[in-house]
């Protein structure tokens, strides 16, 4: 059986055609993200995260590594979306409700997000694995409205796509390391959510996400497999071939 992320990453390009409609969605609306998201972890269908969800995810993966690799590879989407965005719509995001700037709320969003890559990334090597790379991604972003909007998006459903896998980790160590990750996760979510117009905290508890469910919100995003290589320098992602 093939790891988990190679499976996650062959299903997504299958499902491409999926992209535009999304497009339409978000472009269709600002505050689409946030119904979308609220959509996938905010309904309390307690009882169905705990009894489906959760067991599910934990008998797709075949070792640590395969989840940390499905975690990492959320993590670039998450990095690279506000790498490669913000200085686009930095200008344009204005201030929070509290009086300050959500450019800068949302760099040190990015600079965490880059943290949790270089993380996972030296945990898989120290486990003697393979880390996925980044991939090519399109997000359909076309103006500030639709950046906050995608960026909900991504945030809550990677702290649902973490709560869905944890209980696959075996080693207690990395389990204390991956509940810090979605501990900051949340955190983001949260304020994302506010920026949004919408509650930061919908719910009394949050609800695991199969990978399943996690492609379906965070797939169509992803359009070419590992684009750049682990270890490669800096630069453009150029696709091989």
């Amino acid at each position: 059986m093939r790891p988990m992320h190679e499976q996650f990453l062959e299903t997504i390009l299958e499902g491409r055609a999926r992209l535009a409609s999304r497009r339409r969605f978000l472009a269709g609306s600002a505050g689409a993200g946030g119904a979308l998201a609220l959509g996938l972890v905010g309904a309390p269908r307690l009882a169905a995260a705990q009894d489906d969800a959760t067991p599910e995810a934990g008998t797709e993966f075949e070792s640590d590594v395969d989840v940390l690799n499905y975690a990492l590879t959320l993590e670039h989407l998450e990095f690279s979306f506000y790498r490669d965005l913000l200085p686009q719509f930095e200008d344009e995001l204005g201030e929070d409700p509290f009086g300050d700037s959500i450019a800068e709320r949302i760099a040190t969003i990015r600079d965490h997000e880059e943290e949790h890559v270089n993380a996972l990334t030296a945990t898989i090597e120290d486990l003697d694995g393979e880390p996925v790379g980044e991939a090519e991604y399109d997000f359909g972003v076309t103006d500030a409205a639709t950046f906050l909007a995608t960026a909900q998006i991504l945030e809550n459903t990677g702290v649902s796509a973490y709560d869905g896998a944890g209980a696959a980790i075996e080693d207690p160590d990395l389990l204390t390391v991956a509940g810090q990750i979605v501990a900051v996760e949340a955190r983001h979510a949260a304020y994302l959510n506010l920026v949004n117009g919408v509650i930061p905290f919908p719910a009394a508890f949050e609800t695991p996400l199969t990978p399943d469910e996690v492609l379906a919100a965070a797939g169509p995003f992803i359009v070419a497999e590992e684009a750049t290589p682990e270890g490669d320098d800096e630069g453009d992602a150029t696709p091989e071939g």
